[in-house]
């Protein structure tokens, strides 16, 4: 008899100020029965506490690609969380501009099918560019699952008491199990 395999969530990190809160994502994900892997975008990589990520998930951060023959150190995705999801990013991925292993995972998981969800943090100014608009178009037609956010405003900071990020699992949980 073999055991069941958990589901396993990636978590795509980006270079926001309420990165360093991705524990709470990762927690919330394992007590609903998930193994969690982190991967941070080049940048996204120096907001988090890469240290005690690893030792939350159990598991190396991924950040960029690895060399030919090396061993894959996760697992492939049943399922993908970008949170939070920056500006630079959510419109990378929509154009398909797969330039780090974490872009890069985002473009590829749509032709494999995999159930993503994105949850946007950015400020009101950058919310208010056309491209951002026309990239959630994109990304939900793709089938991207994208999360309700009230843009804070620029240079404040701010909108981390209001960040959800639950959510991500609630979006996903429809489509996975």
């Amino acid at each position: 008899m073999s055991e069941r395999r958990k589901p396993f969530l990636y978590v795509v990190v980006c270079a926001a100020g309420i990165a360093d809160d991705v524990g709470k994502l990762i927690i919330a994900a394992q007590e609903r029965d998930w193994d969690v892997g982190v991967i941070a975008t080049p940048q996204g990589l120096g907001f988090i506490d890469a240290q005690a990520v690893e030792a939350q998930t159990g598991y190396p951060i991924r950040s960029a690609w690895r060399s030919p023959g090396d061993p894959r150190p996760l697992p492939p995705p049943d399922a993908i969380a970008v949170a939070p999801a920056t500006f630079n990013t959510i419109n990378k991925w929509a154009a398909g501009i797969s330039d780090t292993l974490a872009v890069g995972i985002l473009c590829e998981a749509y032709g494999l099918g995999v159930p993503t969800a994105v949850l946007p943090y950015l400020n009101a100014a950058q919310a208010a560019h056309p491209a951002y608009r026309q990239s959630l178009e994109r990304l939900r037609g793709m089938g991207v699952l994208v999360a309700e956010y009230e843009p804070h405003q620029p240079k404040a900071g701010g909108g981390r008491d209001t960040f959800r990020w639950e959510q991500a699992l609630e979006l996903l949980s429809p489509k996975v199990r």
